[in-house]
């Protein structure tokens, strides 16, 4: 790529890497979770839903409002309190590191 007088470009890939592939030190039963945001998509796509129903609020705290609401149910729904990782892999990992640790000593 530098050959090509994207040196910019490269740089900014090549110091990216580590930030990209971060979700990779986690368990691999949760990299498909970690890299996406599927989510926070899901919140924001109910939001805007809601709030393009209404159309025009008299003023930014009703629309807060009508923001906090929908949240609050959310994570008061069975979709809210959902599992959304199973932590377990992370606890099996950090005894594995904490035991190779003590066999390293």
């Amino acid at each position: 790529m530098k050959e090509l007088k994207l040196s910019r470009a490269a740089e900014i890939v090549e110091n990216g890497v580590d930030e990209t592939l971060a979700y990779m030190y986690f368990p691999s039963q949760h990299w498909l979770r970690i890299r996406t945001n599927n989510t926070i998509e899901r919140v924001n796509r109910e939001i805007k839903r809601r709030t393009r129903a209404i159309g025009a609020f008299p003023d930014g705290q009703s629309a807060l409002m009508l923001v906090c609401a929908r949240l609050r149910h959310v994570a008061g729904s069975a979709w809210g309190s959902k599992r959304y990782l199973n932590m377990q892999h992370l606890f099996d990992q950090e005894l594995q590191a904490e035991t190779g640790r003590e066999a390293a000593v």
